[in-house]
């Protein structure tokens, strides 16, 4: 059987957002590299200057543009990426997996799945721009929510540092994140 390839992108915010609740998708991608005893995270300008690490199994990609217009340069990537592949059977087996952040499921808890809607996600809204609503498998990691809805409350919250304990939370997501992983790279999902 062979074994499909599997593009993992993260969305997240540039520094000094990088370690904030909104960018948990990149916290997220950073443990899946070091459980899988990949490379360093190297800044690839075949990939648009995003940070990249390619293993035998996955190639990991986090997004280098701020969260709400990440849409355009995932998609130039994945192209790259398809590109890269040797076959046209490789490039039609081909999945592309998106690490981000969700708002208002619990803290560490993930849900994946292709298609419907962003739910105010800018971020999903500008891939699915990008890509098509079914061009892309959502893999989002519940950040929970704060007790206000208030558009500024929930603006401070995504985009305040991380505490230790919600660090840890998400990166201890990756564990399932790989075996969803596996399952597609085996063709099971």
């Amino acid at each position: 059987m062979a074994l499909r390839h599997i593009f993992v992108a993260s969305l997240g915010n540039p520094c000094p957002y990088h370690h904030t609740l909104h960018s948990a998708g990149h916290t997220l991608i950073s443990s899946l590299a070091s459980e899988l005893s990949y490379p360093p995270f190297e800044r690839s300008r075949l990939f648009g200057k995003a940070l990249v690490s390619v293993g035998p199994a996955f190639t990991l990609w986090q997004s280098p543009s701020l969260m709400n217009v990440s849409g355009p340069p995932l998609a130039a990537a994945w192209r790259t990426f398809l590109r890269s592949l040797a076959s046209d059977e490789e490039r039609r087996a081909a999945r592309l997996v998106v690490l981000h952040d969700q708002l208002e499921s619990p803290l560490g808890k993930t849900n994946a799945k292709t298609g419907g809607s962003a739910k105010g996600h800018n971020g999903l809204k500008s891939c699915v721009a990008a890509l098509g609503a079914n061009g892309f498998v959502k893999v989002g990691i519940g950040i929970g929510r704060p007790e206000s809805r208030e558009s500024n409350d929930v603006s401070q919250f995504v985009l305040r540092k991380m505490k230790a304990v919600e660090m840890e939370a998400i990166s201890n997501a990756a564990g399932s994140v790989m075996a969803l992983l596996n399952e597609m790279r085996e063709e099971r999902r």
